[in-house]
């Protein structure tokens, strides 16, 4: 078998789909974060793809060694290009086995994925609304995005907006749910350590990027003056981002992304090397079908994932969700809060192959916003 074409897709609302052919019939698909620089993704993609063509698909570790290893590498824009690329070959390769990804990995470790719904949008609101709908759905956790912007030291005002969207959230569930609270690096260390210690009392599942993964030495501060569980790792690129976060002792949940740090296999070992030091792992997938797809067959065969973060009615999906490109739709059926481990072959999912060829003639273009703080300064976002 041999690759003979790699075919790149930009799907609205922010995704990128890669497919791989080959010279049998069998073709696999992955997934890569277009984000604000889409056509330097795709053409990332291409560049790095010209080598695999005729060259056997089964050979995936040699493959992502060589894609890898450019005398400059990692990055967002090289990691996801590679990450789309490996989770097709894997696709063929588990189509080829007739087998899911995951028996290919050592075999499935759970019967079912805890997942959690995502609640509040980008500047949370409604929060205890959006808490019991999604309790009434089978729901057993949910994640909110904690403020909106933040400077370097705040008015209390904002504090007491997240504990007002705590508090309204127990008001309306009590306990019932676990909640997640996403501080997205929005916030700098000193607010950071007045909102944890805030939040405290309502026993959150756990604080994600309470401060920009750059800012370590915050991050180890941190993790000292909480019993919260601290999560990180959604823009870290590859096992060596995560080698020093590990061995830090300042994470308790790492949150890796298939579509960026490297693909299906690399994500398996960056959580094993998290398990080594008891650590847990939820993996990140705010994006599309595939990407989510891939991640669930990494969950399948991990010890560490406790719970999987899914993106199906989340606020950035404008236009189209998940559902739209997938024919087998039932692969993200949650029966009270848990997916089934997908039986499939390969990723497991089947995709709509021609609304994916008639909606990617439009031209995408998203970027995420540009908040700025009280005085005009940049606020991230």
């Amino acid at each position: 078998m041999k690759i003979v074409d790699i075919e790149v897709f930009k799907v609205k609302p922010r995704w990128i789909f890669v497919k791989v052919n080959t010279d049998e019939g069998i073709s696999g698909w992955g997934e890569c974060i277009g984000g604000t620089r889409t056509e330097t993704v795709v053409n990332c993609i291409k560049e790095t793809s010209e080598y695999l063509i005729g060259k056997d698909p089964m050979e995936i570790e040699r493959h992502w060694q060589l894609m890898y290893r450019f005398f400059f590498r990692g990055g967002p824009v090289h990691m996801t290009a590679v990450s789309g690329i490996e989770m097709a070959l894997w696709d063929i390769k588990g189509k080829c086995y007739n087998a899911p990804v995951y028996d290919l990995l050592g075999g499935k470790v759970r019967d079912r994925l805890m997942v959690y719904s995502w609640i509040g949008g980008d500047r949370p609101d409604k929060v205890g609304e959006d808490a019991l709908d999604r309790r009434s759905r089978g729901f057993k956790a949910v994640k909110l995005l904690a403020t909106e912007e933040m400077h370097y030291i705040d008015s209390y005002d904002k504090v007491e907006k997240v504990l007002n969207n705590m508090q309204a959230i127990r008001d309306s569930v009590g306990m019932d749910l676990q909640v997640g609270i996403d501080f997205h690096g929005r916030v700098h260390k000193a607010m950071a350590k007045t909102l944890i210690k805030e939040l405290e009392a309502f026993k959150p599942m756990f604080i994600e990027e309470p401060v920009l993964p750059e800012n370590e030495e915050a991050f180890i501060d941190l993790a000292q003056r909480t019993n919260i569980p601290l999560a990180t790792g959604e823009r870290l690129c590859n096992r060596w981002d995560y080698k020093r976060l590990i061995t830090s002792g300042a994470v308790d949940i790492i949150q890796p992304d298939a579509a960026l740090c490297g693909g299906i296999l690399e994500t398996k070992k960056i959580c094993a090397m998290a398990e080594a030091y008891d650590i847990a792992a939820a993996p990140h997938a705010p994006y599309g079908p595939v990407a989510l797809a891939a991640t669930f067959q990494i969950d399948a065969c991990t010890q560490n994932v406790f719970i999987q973060e899914q993106s199906l009615g989340i606020h950035y999906n404008k236009g189209f969700d998940l559902l739209d490109f997938v024919k087998n739709k039932e692969i993200f059926h949650y029966n009270n809060g848990f997916a089934e481990v997908p039986k499939g072959p390969g990723l497991g999912i089947e995709m709509n192959e021609e609304l994916i060829r008639e909606v990617a003639v439009d031209d995408l273009s998203w970027s995420n916003p540009k908040w700025k703080n009280y005085d005009g300064t940049m606020a991230e976002w």
